[in-house]
């Protein structure tokens, strides 16, 4: 009699097979706040540099977020550090240029980080350009329209009440004085949370691991597998679009020029907190993991008065490390 395996059920993917890579990476983890501490323990631990390397990771981590749906489809998004900017951008002007009010303002900004998505998504599923091809372009294509959108000077929301209070504001401080902790930094863990039950617990979630598992194999049962893309895609701009409003309440501005160069720290903390490159696995707490590790990472560096080419050079050592290690550990199973 011919037996098969149980399927393997969310819970078994967030703790099971990939335990040791997220132990590891937490290990990790604790291992830098350590050294960091040692080594300049007047300024790493003090609640002002704490508060900052969270703020950090607010945006790191949400983008790194949307990575992860991205790359356990076996894909690949460069652009989300300039889609982030472009929904920042266009957050601008809905509130500031045309006066609309901020709920809706923060609707219609999240939702062109979706449509955008859809674009990408389409572009790689109808017109069959590569995954690195096509989001390469759109990086391309949305820091052009961000300059051009703002002729290249940035939008201030000085005007808008409330807003800065997104990422700056602290209700937990305000019920509880003794901690301080900036709403952005709840935004993430919800976005998170959220993002793990899409990711383990409803159908766009079991088809993202089985595009990156065996996207053929999905094809051949049937499936939509450019719908299903397309979705993924979307999903992921619509929590790039989240991001861009971070950032853009942290800095009470949308800056156009600013964006790239955030997608290498995404992809950083995907790989690094586990989720493999070649597709099909991956946990959101492995890239909330990941997406720490970096923030202390750049912080710890430049109170070590590290020069930016130096951490631009570790950093590129860190993802070819976290990819050699995905490597050995797919080809001993």
């Amino acid at each position: 009699m011919t037996k098969f395996a149980a399927p393997t059920s969310w819970l078994t993917r967030l703790t099971g097979g990939q335990a040791k890579q997220k132990l590891l990476a937490f290990a990790s983890l604790i291992a830098l706040i350590a050294v960091f501490t040692v080594l300049k323990p007047e300024a790493f631990m003090t609640q002002d540099n704490i508060i900052g390397i969270l703020q950090s990771t607010t945006v790191i981590g949400v983008l790194a977020i949307a990575s992860t749906f991205i790359i356990i489809t076996s894909g690949i998004d460069l652009s989300v550090g300039v889609l982030m900017t472009f929904t920042a951008v266009m957050a601008g002007v809905f509130m500031v240029n045309l006066g609309l009010p901020m709920p809706l303002g923060i609707v219609l900004a999240i939702g062109v980080g979706a449509l955008t998505g859809c674009i990408s998504g389409l572009t790689i599923t109808k017109l069959k350009v590569p995954p690195f091809i096509a989001t390469l372009g759109m990086m391309m294509l949305l820091k052009g329209l961000s300059l051009l959108i703002t002729k290249t000077r940035p939008i201030y929301f000085n005007d808008i009440e409330g807003f800065d209070q997104i990422s700056l504001g602290s209700v937990l401080g305000d019920l509880i004085p003794s901690l301080p902790i900036p709403n952005g930094v709840l935004i993430l863990f919800l976005v998170a949370i959220v993002s793990a039950i899409v990711l383990n617990k409803t159908a766009l979630g079991r088809y993202t691991f089985a595009l990156g598992s065996n996207e053929e194999a999905v094809r051949l049962s049937g499936v939509n597998v450019d719908r299903w893309k397309v979705l993924i895609y979307s999903f992921a701009g619509g929590i790039c679009g989240i991001a861009g409003l971070l950032i853009a309440s942290r800095l009470n501005s949308a800056q156009p020029a600013l964006g790239q160069g955030y997608e290498l720290d995404a992809i950083a903390a995907v790989v690094i907190g586990g989720t493999s490159l070649s597709g099909g696995v991956g946990t959101i707490l492995g890239t909330i993991i990941g997406a720490f590790i970096m923030s202390v990472l750049i912080n710890g560096l430049r109170i070590m008065s590290v020069a930016q080419e130096w951490q631009m050079v570790l950093t590129g050592l860190i993802i070819i490390l976290a990819v050699y290690t995905d490597n050995l550990r797919r080809n001993k199973k």
